[in-house]
């Protein structure tokens, strides 16, 4: 009988109430002394099951106590699927990364331990699945957040941020009064999406830029779901506007059995034509990120339209070149 099937098997019969001899678990499972043990141990320490030994009726029980926080256990199947397994392992990935002040630690790891429990259960034993199976992650800026905590808790007790604030652009600090609307977290690294009452509109700050922050004792206004995603999510990318410019992308045939599969914009459209090359259609208020990303496919990928950021692209190739030739 397989591992799995052993362990819904003596859970099973726990649930009904029984107390089961070790005998005759050995006997009805047809497994060793050992054998047993180990299952019993992994029920009871990775799986979260109150399994516990009546030494006056000698044999196994459910505790009368919950297990948990909610009470609940539950047996996974013998492996995950690959959206499961990267889910986990997304989640795990994040909150090694999530606690960037230090502060957060005690609460996390308690969780980021059961996952990595949830991870090796359905593996063979003496299998490392953390060493074996991998997220990797590419662009995240491993830079100290001072200012995150004070950041969460204005965000979710709804009160205003004095933040002083360097622009990438202009390399340039200045001091802004925010109202915070919510922490997003793009490409392994944390934006915050607050209404500036300087510029008296919507802005995305990137986490690691922000230099000092102060919680103000001043309510924060609340700017609806609807228009924050308007104007911060209506375009490619991380960077914001309300005016948002269609654009036409086209791979090469070879290039569409990646492409074609990936998701740029949650309102894309994609098609093939007839010679199998990819046609994406997409939404985008600021080029910059786009234009990056569409160098990442030089040469197998074309800006059919709008000619301004096929000109922007060129520019950038141009520019590259020439820096390349000396």
């Amino acid at each position: 009988m397989a591992q799995t099937d052993r362990h819904y098997k003596i859970r099973q019969w726990l649930d009904s109430g029984r107390c089961v001899s070790r005998e005759w678990l050995m006997r009805e499972l047809e497994v060793s002394a050992s054998t047993l043990k180990r299952d019993i141990a992994l029920l009871r320490d990775r799986l979260n099951t109150p399994v516990e030994w009546d030494r006056e009726r000698r044999g196994w029980r459910l505790q009368r106590r919950p297990a948990g926080p909610d009470g609940q256990y539950e047996l996974p199947g013998l492996w995950f699927s690959a959206e499961e397994i990267h889910a986990l392992l997304t989640m795990q990935h994040l909150l090694s990364n999530l606690d960037a002040g230090g502060f957060l630690g005690p609460h996390i790891e308690p969780l980021r331990k059961r996952l990595s429990q949830l991870l090796g259960t359905g593996a063979p034993p003496r299998s490392d699945v953390a060493r074996r199976i991998r997220v990797q992650t590419v662009g995240a800026r491993r830079i100290d957040l001072p200012g995150f905590q004070a950041i969460g808790t204005a965000l979710l007790r709804r009160q205003r941020l004095q933040i002083g604030y360097r622009s990438r652009t202009s390399a340039e600090t200045s001091e802004r009064e925010v109202s915070p609307q919510r922490l997003v977290h793009y490409r392994d690294n944390w934006y915050l999406d607050a209404w500036c009452h300087q510029r008296e509109a919507l802005r995305h700050f990137s986490v690691d830029a922000v230099q000092q922050v102060r919680v103000l004792d001043r309510a924060a206004i609340d700017v609806p779901e609807e228009e924050l995603d308007a104007v911060l999510g209506a375009g490619y990318g991380i960077f914001a506007g309300r005016d948002v410019t269609w654009a036409r992308l086209r791979f090469s045939a070879e290039r569409a059995r990646w492409v074609a599969a990936e998701r740029w914009h949650a309102d894309q459209r994609g098609r093939f034509d007839a010679e199998g090359r990819w046609l994406l259609d997409l939404p985008y208020a600021d080029p910059r990120e786009l234009v990056m990303d569409v160098l990442r496919h030089a040469p197998e990928v074309e800006v059919l339209w709008p000619q301004e950021l096929a000109d922007e692209v060129l520019a950038r190739l141009r520019t590259g070149l020439a820096k390349l030739a000396g």
